[in-house]
């Protein structure tokens, strides 16, 4: 007898769980890619025994942060339906502009809000030819990509080295409860308030669920009323913004600017955010799997690293794994899609 509660129990409890499942199953994917970097984990340091050192996950963040900003940039666009590919280009020509305002001994309190300024009027650029001149987002976005690589050679066509010790700063400062501890530098914090800002307004804006309802159906969410044009465009403009603001990281981060900086780093970023669960059809995904999808992406890029492989490598798990996240995405949509 006493064997009956315990199954009724357990069916109970399946039965919960796919209850929510099919009520979330935007979560599914998000929740995949989470099991995915812990398995990563738990693997790397079983095999090299200290890959889950304060160290190297901190690192984690540290080498990825102008990524993740791109990311949660990136997660605003593609949640319309639409796509950025000119982020990588814009982030470059941002550094190129603010090194060379720099060199030149402009303040840095002047020099990062214009960085800012140029990204999200590249942003909005991209956003009027998508949403005005009904242009498809690929070829809009890839035309600012040539324009604003175009940009970053006029600027120069050598490298800039940055010298402010404010931009320098943000890279070179580690705090940490005490030496040999976990650390985080001022870029990943603001990458961090970056993820928390980007989270807060899709969950708890009209703002971000009307990006949502236009990415679940453009037609429908203009019938009721929302905001659809203002809408797209802020959303490429977040994206721009964030590009800009990746920059700044990134010209901190190495110390220059150059030209060629930030190429593919657009397809990292849509890799990214596709492993992190967002839908590349728009309407479902969330900043906070755009973030574990770049701490997948960082872990792969280190794990290779210790293993001492060639980087070709990190391309090849990279698209292996993107490939099996939109075969799952296109499951969900199909099993929504029938009930």
């Amino acid at each position: 007898m006493t064997g009956i509660p315990v199954t009724v129990e357990r069916a109970s409890a399946s039965g919960a769980l796919r209850r929510f499942f099919s009520r979330r199953a935007s979560w599914i994917p998000v929740l995949a890619a989470l099991a995915i970097l812990i398995v990563m984990f738990i693997g790397a340091q079983a095999y090299f025994g200290n890959f889950l050192t304060p160290r190297v996950i901190s690192s984690l963040l540290l080498d990825n942060a102008y990524l993740l900003i791109l990311a949660v940039g990136m997660t605003f666009v593609i949640l319309t339906g639409g796509i950025d590919l000119s982020v990588g280009a814009v982030m470059a020509f941002t550094g190129m502009l603010g090194a060379s305002l720099l060199r030149d001994g402009l303040p840095v309190g002047v020099v990062v809000p214009v960085m800012l300024l140029i990204g999200a009027a590249m942003g909005l650029a991209v956003g009027i030819m998508v949403q005005y001149f009904d242009v498809q987002p690929f070829i809009a976005s890839l035309a600012a990509m040539f324009a604003a690589r175009g940009l970053a050679f006029m600027v120069s066509l050598s490298s800039i080295r940055v010298e402010d010790p404010a931009i320098l700063w943000l890279q070179s400062t580690r705090i940490q409860a005490a030496p040999g501890s976990w650390f985080i530098t001022p870029t990943g914090i603001l990458a961090i308030l970056v993820v928390i800002v980007g989270a807060l307004l899709l969950a708890y804006t009209r703002f971000g669920r009307t990006i949502y309802a236009i990415g679940g159906n453009e037609q429908s969410a203009r019938l009721m009323g929302l905001p659809v044009v203002r809408t797209k465009l802020l959303a490429y403009v977040v994206s721009g913004v964030c590009a800009g603001l990746a920059g700044v990281v990134f010209t901190a981060y190495t110390g220059a600017s150059y030209p060629l900086n930030g190429i593919g780093t657009e397809l990292d970023t849509i890799a990214a955010v596709v492993i992190g669960g967002t839908l590349l059809t728009g309407g479902s995904g969330y900043v906070l799997g755009s973030m574990i999808g770049v701490l997948v992406y960082g872990s792969i890029k280190t794990v290779i690293s210790f293993l001492g492989a060639e980087q070709s490598w990190t391309r090849i798990t990279i698209g292996a794994l993107l490939l099996l996240f939109v075969v799952v995405q296109r499951i969900i949509v199909a099993r929504s899609s029938r009930r």
